[in-house]
Protein backbone atom coordinates (compact mmCIF):
# COMPACT_ATOMS: atom_id res chain seq x y z
CA UNK A 1 0.00 0.00 0.00
CA UNK A 2 2.43 2.55 0.88
CA UNK A 3 4.54 2.07 -2.28
CA UNK A 4 1.61 1.87 -4.33
CA UNK A 5 0.94 6.12 -2.71
CA UNK A 6 4.21 6.13 -3.13
CA UNK A 7 4.61 5.96 -6.61
CA UNK A 8 1.32 8.37 -7.40
CA UNK A 9 2.87 10.81 -5.49
CA UNK A 10 6.24 10.86 -7.32
CA UNK A 11 4.03 10.74 -10.72
CA UNK A 12 1.97 14.37 -9.48
CA UNK A 13 5.85 15.52 -8.51
CA UNK A 14 7.10 15.13 -11.52
CA UNK A 15 4.27 15.61 -13.88
CA UNK A 16 4.00 18.59 -16.06
CA UNK A 17 1.74 21.69 -14.89
CA UNK A 18 -0.26 24.05 -16.77
CA UNK A 19 2.59 26.53 -18.30
CA UNK A 20 2.92 30.27 -16.80
CA UNK A 21 0.62 32.24 -18.87
CA UNK A 22 3.54 34.71 -19.62
CA UNK A 23 5.00 31.51 -21.51
CA UNK A 24 2.42 31.98 -24.31
CA UNK A 25 3.96 29.92 -26.83
CA UNK A 26 4.87 26.83 -24.58
CA UNK A 27 0.74 27.45 -23.49
CA UNK A 28 -0.77 27.07 -26.77
CA UNK A 29 1.21 24.06 -27.43
CA UNK A 30 0.07 22.43 -23.78
CA UNK A 31 -3.04 22.85 -25.00
CA UNK A 32 -3.03 21.62 -27.85
CA UNK A 33 -1.40 18.22 -26.87
CA UNK A 34 -3.55 18.28 -24.03
CA UNK A 35 -6.74 18.11 -25.82
CA UNK A 36 -8.02 15.03 -27.36
CA UNK A 37 -11.19 16.92 -29.61
CA UNK A 38 -11.39 20.45 -31.13
CA UNK A 39 -14.16 22.29 -32.72
CA UNK A 40 -13.85 23.22 -35.87
CA UNK A 41 -15.38 25.66 -38.07
CA UNK A 42 -15.55 25.80 -41.62
CA UNK A 43 -17.46 28.20 -44.27
CA UNK A 44 -20.56 26.26 -45.16
CA UNK A 45 -21.34 24.64 -48.60
CA UNK A 46 -24.44 23.78 -47.64
CA UNK A 47 -28.00 25.34 -47.62
CA UNK A 48 -30.01 26.93 -45.69
CA UNK A 49 -26.17 28.41 -44.00
CA UNK A 50 -24.16 28.64 -47.02
CA UNK A 51 -21.01 31.72 -46.74
CA UNK A 52 -21.82 31.15 -42.94
CA UNK A 53 -19.54 30.06 -40.41
CA UNK A 54 -20.19 25.99 -39.99
CA UNK A 55 -18.30 24.71 -36.51
CA UNK A 56 -18.47 20.59 -36.22
CA UNK A 57 -16.40 19.00 -33.41
CA UNK A 58 -13.54 16.38 -34.29
CA UNK A 59 -11.37 13.84 -32.78
CA UNK A 60 -7.50 15.02 -33.11
CA UNK A 61 -4.01 14.45 -31.90
CA UNK A 62 -0.41 15.94 -32.31
CA UNK A 63 1.19 12.87 -31.32
CA UNK A 64 1.44 10.65 -28.53
CA UNK A 65 0.61 11.51 -24.99
CA UNK A 66 4.06 13.36 -23.84
CA UNK A 67 5.50 13.38 -27.27
CA UNK A 68 3.37 16.15 -28.75
CA UNK A 69 4.65 17.56 -32.12
CA UNK A 70 2.41 20.38 -32.57
CA UNK A 71 0.54 19.64 -35.43
CA UNK A 72 -2.97 18.61 -34.80
CA UNK A 73 -4.05 15.72 -36.87
CA UNK A 74 -7.23 14.38 -37.95
CA UNK A 75 -9.12 11.70 -39.36
CA UNK A 76 -11.64 12.24 -42.04
CA UNK A 77 -14.23 10.95 -44.17
CA UNK A 78 -15.56 12.79 -47.51
CA UNK A 79 -18.75 11.99 -46.15
CA UNK A 80 -18.60 14.14 -43.20
CA UNK A 81 -20.56 17.47 -43.93
CA UNK A 82 -17.42 19.67 -42.72
CA UNK A 83 -14.81 17.88 -44.66
CA UNK A 84 -17.62 18.86 -47.61
CA UNK A 85 -16.88 22.29 -47.16
CA UNK A 86 -13.37 22.14 -46.73
CA UNK A 87 -13.31 20.61 -50.35
CA UNK A 88 -14.45 23.68 -51.58
CA UNK A 89 -12.42 26.03 -48.98
CA UNK A 90 -9.92 24.33 -46.75
CA UNK A 91 -9.43 27.32 -44.99
CA UNK A 92 -10.68 26.50 -41.06
CA UNK A 93 -10.02 27.30 -37.42
CA UNK A 94 -9.66 25.07 -34.81
CA UNK A 95 -10.72 25.57 -31.49
CA UNK A 96 -8.84 23.72 -28.35
CA UNK A 97 -9.54 24.19 -24.76
CA UNK A 98 -8.02 22.79 -20.79
CA UNK A 99 -11.73 22.85 -20.16
CA UNK A 100 -11.56 19.60 -21.62
CA UNK A 101 -9.39 18.45 -18.64
CA UNK A 102 -9.70 17.78 -15.14
CA UNK A 103 -7.70 21.36 -14.55
CA UNK A 104 -10.84 24.01 -15.75
CA UNK A 105 -12.91 22.33 -13.05
CA UNK A 106 -10.72 21.15 -9.86
CA UNK A 107 -9.54 24.75 -9.88
CA UNK A 108 -13.37 26.55 -10.25
CA UNK A 109 -12.41 28.27 -13.63
CA UNK A 110 -15.49 28.18 -15.86
CA UNK A 111 -14.45 26.91 -19.41
CA UNK A 112 -15.13 31.08 -20.59
CA UNK A 113 -12.78 32.40 -17.79
CA UNK A 114 -9.60 33.25 -19.38
CA UNK A 115 -8.19 31.60 -16.69
CA UNK A 116 -9.15 28.38 -18.37
CA UNK A 117 -6.69 28.72 -21.35
CA UNK A 118 -8.23 27.74 -24.53
CA UNK A 119 -6.31 28.08 -28.34
CA UNK A 120 -7.77 29.30 -31.63
CA UNK A 121 -5.38 28.07 -34.49
CA UNK A 122 -6.15 30.10 -38.04
CA UNK A 123 -5.00 28.10 -41.26
CA UNK A 124 -6.12 25.31 -43.38
CA UNK A 125 -6.62 21.20 -43.46
CA UNK A 126 -4.59 19.85 -46.05
CA UNK A 127 -4.74 15.71 -46.65
CA UNK A 128 -1.37 14.33 -46.01
CA UNK A 129 1.10 12.15 -48.22
CA UNK A 130 1.79 8.16 -47.70
CA UNK A 131 5.01 8.98 -45.52
CA UNK A 132 3.36 11.63 -43.05
CA UNK A 133 0.20 9.35 -42.84
CA UNK A 134 2.21 7.09 -41.06
CA UNK A 135 2.98 9.59 -38.22
CA UNK A 136 -0.77 10.89 -38.21
CA UNK A 137 -1.69 7.06 -37.96
CA UNK A 138 0.32 6.08 -35.11
CA UNK A 139 -0.44 10.09 -33.19
CA UNK A 140 -4.89 9.42 -33.73
CA UNK A 141 -4.89 5.74 -33.68
CA UNK A 142 -2.62 5.57 -30.27
CA UNK A 143 -5.23 8.65 -28.69
CA UNK A 144 -8.58 7.50 -30.22
CA UNK A 145 -7.74 3.63 -30.58
CA UNK A 146 -11.80 2.79 -31.97
CA UNK A 147 -10.64 4.73 -34.94
CA UNK A 148 -8.95 1.40 -36.13
CA UNK A 149 -12.60 -0.10 -36.37
CA UNK A 150 -14.39 2.86 -38.03
CA UNK A 151 -16.32 1.44 -41.28
CA UNK A 152 -13.91 0.58 -43.73
CA UNK A 153 -16.39 1.93 -46.46
CA UNK A 154 -16.05 5.37 -45.23
CA UNK A 155 -12.50 6.18 -47.32
CA UNK A 156 -11.07 7.52 -44.16
CA UNK A 157 -7.93 9.66 -44.53
CA UNK A 158 -5.28 11.47 -42.51
CA UNK A 159 -5.09 15.25 -42.65
CA UNK A 160 -2.92 17.87 -41.06
CA UNK A 161 -4.33 20.75 -39.71
CA UNK A 162 -1.30 24.17 -41.46
CA UNK A 163 -1.61 26.64 -38.75
CA UNK A 164 -0.89 29.88 -40.10
CA UNK A 165 -2.07 31.98 -36.84
CA UNK A 166 -1.93 31.32 -33.15
CA UNK A 167 -4.68 32.76 -30.74
CA UNK A 168 -4.32 32.48 -27.29
CA UNK A 169 -6.19 33.26 -24.36
CA UNK A 170 -5.01 32.47 -21.22
CA UNK A 171 -5.08 34.79 -18.67
CA UNK A 172 -6.92 38.93 -18.43
CA UNK A 173 -5.78 41.22 -20.63
CA UNK A 174 -6.97 40.20 -24.04
CA UNK A 175 -6.16 37.45 -26.59
CA UNK A 176 -2.46 37.06 -27.47
CA UNK A 177 -0.97 35.67 -30.59
CA UNK A 178 1.62 33.67 -31.21
CA UNK A 179 3.45 32.89 -34.84
CA UNK A 180 3.40 29.60 -36.12
CA UNK A 181 7.62 29.82 -35.56
CA UNK A 182 7.00 30.39 -32.35
CA UNK A 183 4.59 28.05 -31.57
CA UNK A 184 6.97 24.85 -32.95
CA UNK A 185 10.11 26.51 -31.51
CA UNK A 186 8.01 25.94 -28.02
CA UNK A 187 8.59 23.10 -25.34
CA UNK A 188 4.74 22.38 -24.10
CA UNK A 189 5.98 20.44 -21.14
CA UNK A 190 8.70 20.56 -19.13
CA UNK A 191 8.70 18.81 -15.71
CA UNK A 192 10.35 19.64 -12.36
CA UNK A 193 9.81 17.68 -8.79
CA UNK A 194 6.91 20.04 -6.76
CA UNK A 195 5.46 21.96 -9.25
CA UNK A 196 1.59 22.12 -9.42
CA UNK A 197 -0.58 19.20 -10.58
CA UNK A 198 -0.83 18.64 -14.04
CA UNK A 199 -3.73 18.50 -15.79
CA UNK A 200 -4.25 14.93 -16.80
Amino acid sequence: MFLALLAVFLTLAVAPSVPPHEEVARMARFVVHKCDWASMATISTHEPVRGQPFSNTFSISDGLAGNGTGTPYLYLTHMEISVQDLQVNPQASLSVSLAQTHYCKNHGFDPQSPLCAHIILSGSVLQVNDSEASVAKAALFGRHPEMIDWPTDHNWFFARFNITQVWVLDYFGGVKTVTPEEYYSAAPLRTHAGEPVSTS
